[in-house]
C-alpha cells in the first residue's frame, strides 16, 4: 500500500468543520471526492486536526492509503483542480505505512486573532473587538497555561476524550499593529478548548474578573466557571508537528 502525506490549507467560512457531517459540507468530504475522482479507490483520509465550524487552517495535514501507484505532483495538480476555491493543496509526499496523520502527531500550532478596528479584508478570519483590553494581564494568563494541566473547565461539555491533561509548550499574546494574535503550541487540544481559553482572557482582560480568577477556573475543571467561546471566525490551525 502507498502511503501519501497530504499538507492543505482551507478557509473554514461556508464548512461545518473538518470531519465529515450529514447536515453540511465538510473539508474531508470535499478531500475524499476529489481523491476517488482520481485515484478511482474508495478513498478514505485521516486528519490530524478536527477543525470545528467556521475554524480555518493554514497547515492542517492529512493521509490516506492506495493501492494504487500514483505520481505525487500530478496529484497534487488534478485535486487542485478539482478541489473548490476555499481548500488548496499545499504538498503530497509519500510516507512509511505506519505514519498516521492524527496519531504520529507530537504537537499542534494554533493562532487566534482578534482585530482591534474594522476591517474589510480580514472580518472572516479576526475577531473584531474596539474594548479596552488589559494586554499585560491577558499576557500573565497565558502564562499560566504553559505546562501539563488539566483543560477541563476549557473543553465543550459532552465531549468524548479519556483525560482532558494536555502538555502546553507555548502560550503568549503578541501585538502585530491593529491585531491581537494569540498563539498556543500543545502536545494535544480540546474540543473548543483554545476558543474557551481566549474568551475568558478577554474577559479578564476587560476587567470583568480579575487575573487570580483564571487560575481558580483552570483548576475547578468545570466548563461553567470559565468564560465564553470567542467566535471561531478567528481561529486557525497553524501547523502540525511530527
Amino acid at each position: 500500500m502507498n502511503n501519501l502525506k497530504i499538507t492543505l490549507e482551507y478557509d473554514g467560512t461556508d464548512f461545518v468543520g473538518w470531519q465529515y457531517q450529514e447536515n453540511g459540507r465538510s473539508v474531508q468530504d470535499e478531500v475524499e471526492k476529489a481523491l476517488r475522482q482520481i485515484v478511482q479507490e474508495n478513498i478514505r483520509v485521516n486528519g490530524a486536526g478536527r477543525t470545528d465550524a467556521g475554524v480555518h487552517a493554514k497547515g492542517q495535514v492529512a493521509n490516506f492509503l492506495t493501492s494504487k501507484p500514483v505520481d505525487e505532483a500530478r496529484l497534487m495538480h488534478g485535486l487542485n483542480g478539482l478541489l473548490p476555491k476555499d481548500v488548496v493543496i499545499l504538498s503530497i509526499e509519500r510516507v512509511s505505512e505506519e505514519f498516521h496523520a492524527r496519531f504520529s502527531a507530537k504537537g499542534r500550532r494554533y493562532r487566534y486573532y482578534i482585530s482591534r478596528r474594522p476591517t474589510a479584508i480580514e472580518r472572516k478570519h479576526s475577531w473584531l473587538l474596539q474594548y479596552n483590553l488589559d494586554v499585560a494581564i491577558m499576557t500573565e494568563c497565558a502564562r499560566l497555561c504553559v505546562g501539563d494541566h488539566d483543560y477541563a473547565s476549557f473543553c465543550k461539555n459532552g465531549a468524548e476524550v479519556d483525560h482532558h491533561r494536555c502538555m502546553v509548550q507555548k502560550a503568549e499574546w503578541t501585538v502585530d499593529g491593529s491585531m491581537l494574535v494569540f498563539e498556543i503550541l500543545a502536545n494535544r487540544f480540546l474540543y473548543g478548548m483554545v476558543r474557551a481559553l481566549v474568551g475568558t482572557m478577554v474577559e479578564v482582560g476587560r476587567g470583568y474578573r480579575p487575573l487570580e480568577a483564571f487560575g481558580s477556573i483552570k483548576n475547578s475543571k468545570n466548563r461553567s466557571a470559565a468564560g465564553m467561546a470567542a467566535p471561531s471566525h478567528g481561529l486557525f490551525l497553524e501547523e502540525i508537528i511530527y
